[in-house]
């Protein structure tokens, strides 16, 4: 590759879309539903892929998980009706506290809480996470990869056909929009209503009334869209995340022809990332004896394949949190201006990612995710995430991009 200030020559270039198409056409025809069959097959197929390149040392990590979020979140819905069932029967108090419990559940499973709820109902079962190393693997500071190679449902929510109208009638509405609406907010809304119905004053019954059948309505919306999302089948997922993957694998070569003096580097790719975060858990639990803080950093490679690339700088599906490490963001970019490659700021998400698992923990994160120009990933959970619908071009630069910053986070480790 030579010691160029810019190693990514046009040759290097194609190289590096082949190994990502590679990557994609070769995991897309598994069913990577999460804590399957097909999710340990794929992380086998791709642990195989990443021990081939030179100096990488990969393990499989079985971790616990507890399945997939619809089931939970169905029930909830439904424990919802029930609580507003009980307003319009007479029984306030014992509907209020039911919805009260039924909001706490949707919390603390859309906000990344502790996971009550799901560890007391659902059936403990296995994922499996892929970790491989490159780089220096002595060095204290490190820089920590991720992407998940598990699939999403689909569903009726997450189609995009209203969206892409709006925008063909008035592009001009979404050119500043960076933020999405909260769908989870839609959840919250029925056992607010039906609390809300239960601490109505006596005298106003008509009014506890309406707010009990408006919060059995909401409930019963919000219920049968995450039903839907259960029932559908596991799409598969080339942007969402095989572009992330695909780009882990690129990474360890381009690392392998350039390594990075005193910087360790992590690939790690996460099973169950679709059930909220099941697998970035188990990583950080089970290796944050090694993740010095304020000496390791994290990149997360979450969705890349749309037509432009993005950095999030929070997500917060109930309410927006802030990432850590803001001065990693600014590093990573100023090397994609430095290396001309594109990158808009500023977007904060409104689904959960891995990225919040390791910025609660205290570690620096950047998240790279990529959009349309309706603001939305390309095929986000849809049956159309297929590798022909792959932007590659905007996945080989996340790739670069995170090639650059491991080789400024090297030269700021070896300054100190």
């Amino acid at each position: 590759m030579g010691e160029s200030s810019d190693p990514h020559t046009s040759a290097t270039r194609q190289s590096l879309e082949d190994v990502l198409r590679e990557v994609v056409e070769a995991l897309a025809a598994i069913d990577r539903t999460p804590c399957s069959p097909g999710e340990r097959q794929a992380a086998e197929w791709l642990a195989a892929r990443l021990e081939a390149v030179a100096g990488v040392k990969v393990a499989l990590e079985d971790e616990p998980s507890w399945g997939t979020f619809p089931p939970t979140a169905t029930g909830l819905g439904l424990l919802g009706i029930a609580a507003a069932a009980l307003i319009l029967s007479g029984r306030r108090r014992h509907g209020a506290l039911l919805a009260a419990a039924g909001l706490a559940g949707i919390i603390d499973e859309a906000q990344n809480g502790p996971r009550i709820l799901r560890r007391v109902v659902r059936r403990r079962l296995s994922t499996v996470n892929v970790v491989a190393r490159s780089g220096d693997h002595d060095a204290v500071d490190t820089l920590v990869v991720l992407a998940h190679h598990d699939a999403p449902q689909t569903g009726l929510i997450f189609d995009q056909t209203l969206q892409q109208r709006v925008h063909a009638l008035a592009p001009e509405l979404f050119e500043r929009t960076k933020t999405p609406p909260p769908q989870w907010w839609i959840g919250l809304a029925g056992p607010l209503c039906t609390i809300a119905a239960g601490a109505a004053p006596a005298r106003r019954r008509g009014l506890a009334r309406g707010l009990a059948w408006a919060g059995m309505a909401i409930g019963a919306l919000g219920a049968a869209l995450v039903a839907d999302v259960w029932r559908s089948q596991t799409v598969a997922g080339a942007n969402d995340n095989l572009s992330g993957v695909a780009a882990l694998v690129a990474l360890a070569e381009l690392l392998a022809e350039l390594p990075p003096v005193g910087l360790r580097v992590l690939l790690v790719s996460c099973g169950a990332e679709e059930t909220l975060q099941d697998g970035v858990r188990a990583f950080l639990a089970s290796h944050r004896h090694e993740l010095t803080p304020g000496r390791t950093s994290f990149v997360n490679l979450d969705t890349v394949g749309s037509p432009h690339l993005a950095m999030l700088e929070g997500e917060g599906p109930i309410w927006m949190e802030e990432y850590a490490g803001e001065w990693l963001r600014d590093l990573l970019a100023t090397c994609a201006q430095r290396h001309e490659i594109p990158l808009e700021r500023g977007f904060r998400a409104r689904a959960s990612t891995d990225s919040i698992i390791p910025s609660r923990a205290g570690h620096a994160i950047a998240t790279l995710v990529s959009i349309t120009d309706w603001r939305s990933p390309a095929n986000y959970h849809l049956p159309s995430d297929i590798p022909a619908n792959l932007d590659y071009a905007t996945v080989a630069d996340a790739t670069r991009l995170v090639h650059e910053l491991a080789r400024a986070l090297a030269e700021l480790a070896s300054a100190d």
